[in-house]
């Protein structure tokens, strides 16, 4: 099994997020021949998103525990497969999507990313997160491929 831990600032390179919008703090794990990618989201109370979500009771919101899975397999999908570097991707499609339990201010979430099926400009892949070895959530993300371009600044 191949294992190649991919830092945060090697993750500014692969994802166009930045903060507030960047869920994922590293990846530990690789396998290309596997299609495998594990993926760290360290959860603080100093999110910004915890300051209306929940008042007294906060807890991280399911579509961004969506977001922090589709970049895992995003910046996953960039190291396996190099050709796709220069591309943007965007959400096209969540399917089979459930959240087991909620995700707090001081978990670790550990998301895998395990497979990905290639058909043209779509790009559809599995991926769990678990906490404390237990999954929390689950979903099929399909994300459209696209050419980068600048915007005017």
């Amino acid at each position: 099994m191949e294992k190649k831990e991919i830092n945060l600032k090697e993750i500014f390179k692969l994802l166009p997020h930045r903060y507030p919008f960047l869920m994922i703090d590293k990846i530990i794990e690789i396998d290309a021949e596997r299609e495998y990618v594990k993926a760290i989201k360290n959860v603080t109370i100093n999110e910004p998103f915890f300051m209306g979500h929940f008042p007294g009771y906060p807890i991280m919101p399911g579509v961004l525990i969506l977001e922090a899975m589709a970049q895992a397999a995003g910046a996953g999908l960039m190291i396996i497969f190099p050709e796709y570097r220069e591309k943007l991707f965007v959400l096209a499609g969540i399917d089979k999507a459930r959240f087991r339990q909620p995700i707090y201010p001081g978990d670790t979430i550990i998301i895998e990313v395990k497979g990905f099926k290639r058909k043209g400009h779509i790009i559809k892949t599995t991926v769990i997160a678990k906490v404390n070895e237990k999954i929390v959530a689950e979903a099929e993300i399909t994300a459209g491929i696209l050419n980068k371009e600048k915007a005017d600044e």
